[in-house]
């Protein structure tokens, strides 16, 4: 079949599994030609599949030389439908991993569940030896069922004690508008920390401890967020900031549960980028367009995999100390949070409408990696060709 992007909201409702894969060959490539990375060699990736989790994944594997085993809830092609992007870069992964020599098992399933975990011990212990030596985990879920009371949680991006407004826009059209977002309830703060903060994170590594699996020095990471003060109300003092705060909280737990190992836990504060969770929060799509634009001009831009290699060569696995930040945060977001970028970027801010977007924001960028992420709009790939919607991956577990 001939696949088109086609949309509902801002959710892409196809992928394109040839340009999926060309996407992951960019990534393996861009770690390829950089040097090699003296890091772990057993790696498990819960939430493996897009963004910041794939990322990590290739680095380890193709950085650092690294078996691993990637977590993930994605879905195949039926019929006439297309697999998820998540599907095919995992497929695609898989496939330049073994050809490498390199183990890369996959596990489909809810990852909040018990049954998950324990199949993904077995599989640690059949497929990589016993131990892993780096846990990331890089879950993004609009919703969780809490795997021992079975009650349901669903995570909302709103503010806090009162409504909040300002500027976003819709990238398809490139029209700026004016929103406002009334403010969250208690039972939406709560239910938003129980999916996205740290809880999961903490039952994994307490499963995995438990069973014997995390080796000697083991290191886990969890990705966070920050931001400018323009974007606080709708994201680090509202519902998502809570969460974050849980994770952030959860990160100095671990670290203290992991020194009879030598182990150690962080939280890695990541720069903005295009995902579809970022595409969806209100304001920061608009943001992004201008930070783009001020980031390529100045030569500080990165993609995902340039910031995650940057995390494992410059932050994890250097020699000498891990540097954080007085909260114990590793920053990779130093170059969108220098004093000069955000200063131009708030400039540009005031002077943003739709007469002007086109001009001082780089929303064209951001289109474009919004499409790639599914697949489209990628260089090298025939679109009008026809091609098989679905595509196998060889491991994959359905638990």
């Amino acid at each position: 079949m001939i696949i088109k992007p086609k949309f509902r909201g801002f959710i892409c409702t196809t992928a394109h599994p040839v340009g999926c894969a060309k996407q992951v060959q960019n990534q393996i490539d861009y770690v390829q030609s950089r040097p090699k990375i003296d890091g772990p060699k057993k790696v498990l990736v819960i939430g493996s599949s897009t963004g910041y989790g794939l990322a990590s994944r290739i680095v380890a594997a193709f950085g650092c030389g690294a078996d691993t085993i990637g977590v993930f809830f994605e879905k195949p092609s039926v019929k006439n439908r297309t697999a998820t992007a998540g599907w095919y870069n995992t497929a695609a992964f898989e496939k330049e991993a073994r050809k490498a020599g390199l183990v890369a098992e996959s596990i489909n399933g809810d990852a909040f569940s018990k049954e998950i975990k324990e199949h993904t011990i077995k599989k640690i212990k059949n497929r990589l030896g016993g131990k892993v030596d780096m846990v990331v985990y890089s879950l993004a879920a609009p919703r969780r069922v809490h795997p021992e009371t079975g009650e349901t949680f669903h995570s909302v991006l709103k503010p806090i004690g009162k409504p909040f407004t300002n500027k976003a826009v819709d990238f398809h059209s490139g029209h700026v508008s004016e929103m406002t977002i009334e403010p969250a309830t208690e039972k939406e703060i709560y239910d938003t920390i129980q999916v996205m903060g740290g809880e999961d994170w903490q039952m994994w590594m307490d499963a995995l401890k438990e069973a014997d699996v995390l080796a000697e020095g083991v290191t886990t990471i969890a990705y966070s967020y920050i931001g400018p003060e323009l974007t606080f109300p709708i994201y680090r003092e509202g519902t998502v900031g809570k969460a974050k705060d849980h994770l952030e909280k959860t990160a100095h737990e671990l670290d203290a549960k992991l020194k009879d190992l030598g182990g150690r836990a962080f939280v890695s504060v990541n720069k903005a980028l295009v995902t579809q969770s970022s595409a969806a929060i209100p304001i920061v799509p608009l943001y992004i367009s201008i930070l783009y634009k001020v980031m390529k001009e100045k030569g500080l831009h990165e993609d995902c995999i340039m910031q995650m290699y940057r995390l494992f060569s410059e932050r994890l696995y250097r020699s000498g100390e891990v540097p954080v930040d007085e909260k114990g945060r590793i920053r990779i977001d130093d170059l969108e949070m220098q004093p000069e970028v955000q200063q131009a970027v708030m400039e540009q801010w005031k002077l943003i409408d739709s007469t002007t977007l086109e001009e001082i924001s780089d929303i064209e960028g951001y289109r474009h990696d919004f499409f790639q992420l599914f697949g489209f709009e990628t260089e090298g790939v025939d679109y009008d060709q026809e091609v098989d919607p679905a595509v196998n991956i060889p491991s994959i577990d359905e638990a």
